[in-house]
């Protein structure tokens, strides 16, 4: 009989960054323990100030206010946000820290499935949830305007 050999299928979501958040949620079935991980990742937002609050930058579905900036410098993308609830600006700092410094191009191959892969949406209200793919949408749509 042929020996089986394990490798590592570690996933690849499209960023070295995204990669580590994801593990690091995974890490734990605990969804206390991912709810900590998020208000720890609220804190290190990127802040954006408030005269850069504007309606184009909005993103819609969310029942807070969240606001979402990516600018490009260099070619690739820097991320800054602001959320008024504690959950939902963890969920807009760990998608600002897993794409940021990405080409508008890396942005837009990555694929959704890591938010399932977090195991978020099992102890998101179904609200919270949505709210978690809106953001990254609307990331994607102002990496668009960057092609």
């Amino acid at each position: 009989m042929a020996e089986e050999t394990k490798k590592d299928f570690s996933p690849n979501f499209g960023s070295i960054e995204l990669n580590k958040l994801v593990s690091k949620l995974q890490s734990s079935s605990d969804p206390r323990r991912k709810y900590e991980y998020l208000l720890w990742l609220a804190k290190k937002l990127p802040l954006l100030p408030e005269e850069s609050l504007q309606e184009s930058i909005k993103v819609k579905g969310c029942i807070s206010q969240v606001y979402v900036l990516g600018e490009l410098v260099d070619k690739k993308l820097r991320w800054r946000g602001y959320s008024d609830a504690l959950i939902t600006k963890g969920m807009l700092s760990f998608l600002i820290h897993g794409l940021d410094n990405l080409s508008p191009k890396e942005v837009l191959e990555i694929n959704p499935i890591f938010i399932e892969e977090t195991g978020l949406n099992t102890s998101l209200t179904p609200s919270r949830a949505n709210g978690f793919l809106n953001i990254f949408l609307k990331m994607n749509s102002q990496a668009k305007l960057f092609l």
